[in-house]
């Protein structure tokens, strides 16, 4: 019996580009970002606003492909900011459009992911999904407390490629996903790092609470934060970019390039050693945290995203952490892999997909 072909367009919007994938099963036919121009982009009030542009640049990358949309069996979408969600696949509809276009919890880029998906299907009567939102919370009571009862701990943190990473190395580890506890740190501009048991990811390390990165300052001593904030020298605005945008490596070195930071080190810069050093030891840190979780009972510790490409990085975390469980290294971010190979299991039958709720 001949294996059933399902071809599947990804769909990844982000701030200034628009990645695209189709998939036949899990073979990448092919792979396109769109740039937009900073300048077009400021001219839209708001995300949705630029919903007819990005869809015309998809339109045209597959145009330039020779690629009919005709010949897809379903779009996948990354989730956008809508409300807490389970993981896996969501079917995008009129409800979840309606939600994202006018009552979003952000106005963030992701939210057109869904809603792209939505255009481009209904165009030929085929099915569009989301799966493994940025929303996705599965934190057990216990994980949600925080110390100050009006401060309640979220799920935040990058859970489409860290279930995609924790999938892949189940069956590379040759076990049941569902049968394994995982700790997974994704490093990018913001660093997090979850614990999986059971296939559920129960806790979360967000770019707020874990190891300074890139470009966020991450867990801060809050009486200082607190003193900084009433001294007169920023307001709300320049107080959040100082943790986001402006932290970590930007704060320290001035650059949010782990590349450039190497070759300081390799000239011999001395402080630039140091800070590096420093986000290597605070993401060891927050993955002995993670494993605190399930008693030490970890079978696998995955380090992930883009700064996984760094092997003075990585090795100077495997140092501290070694002694946790094995370490795999799953370099780069993978999210368009991830959104299609999500959606295939859906339409294989391997998992159902859930129906979206408006609060």
């Amino acid at each position: 019996m001949s294996e059933i072909i399902y071809k599947i367009l990804s769909i990844n919007p982000g701030s200034t580009s628009t990645k695209i994938a189709v998939y036949e099963n899990e073979k990448e036919l092919f792979r396109k970002t769109v740039l937009h121009n900073v300048a077009q982009l400021s001219s839209y009030e708001s995300m949705v606003d630029q919903l007819q542009m990005r869809k015309e640049a998809i339109m045209n990358c597959l145009k330039e492909e020779g690629f009919l949309v005709e010949e897809l069996s379903a779009v996948a979408g990354r989730g956008g900011k809508l409300p807490p969600l389970k993981q896996g696949a969501y079917k995008v509809d009129n409800e979840m459009v309606d939600f994202l276009t006018y009552r979003p919890i952000d106005d963030h880029a992701s939210n057109l992911g869904a809603i792209l998906a939505y255009e481009i299907a209904n165009a030929t009567n085929i099915p569009s999904y989301i799966y493994d939102a940025v929303v996705v919370d599965e934190l057990e009571d216990i994980a949600r407390l925080s110390g100050v009862p009006e401060l309640t701990r979220r799920a935040s943190c990058h859970v489409l490629n860290m279930r995609a990473v924790a999938l892949k190395t189940a069956k590379k580890l040759n076990r049941n996903f569902r049968d394994t506890n995982f700790v997974v740190s994704h490093m990018g501009g913001g660093i997090t790092a979850t614990v999986i048991s059971g296939g559920r990811m129960i806790d979360v390390l967000t770019d707020e609470e874990g190891p300074f990165s890139p470009e966020r300052a991450g867990r801060v001593p809050c009486r200082q934060l607190v003193d900084l904030c009433f001294s007169g020298k920023h307001d709300r605005l320049s107080a959040t970019k100082r943790m986001r945008g402006q932290g970590g490596l930007v704060a320290y070195l001035g650059t949010n390039n782990a590349l450039e930071v190497e070759a300081k080190i390799k000239n011999g810069d001395k402080y630039a050693e140091l800070v590096y050093q420093g986000m290597a030891y605070q993401v060891a840190k927050g993955i002995g945290e993670m494993a605190t979780v399930v008693k030490g009972k970890v079978d696998c510790i995955i380090l992930t995203g883009a700064v996984a490409y760094s092997s003075l990085m990585t090795e100077w975390i495997v140092e501290r952490i070694g002694f946790i469980a094995p370490v795999e290294i799953v370099a780069g971010e993978n999210e368009l892999e991830a959104l299609a190979y999500g959606v295939l299991r859906v339409l294989r039958g391997e998992e159902q997909a859930h129906m979206f709720i408006a609060p």
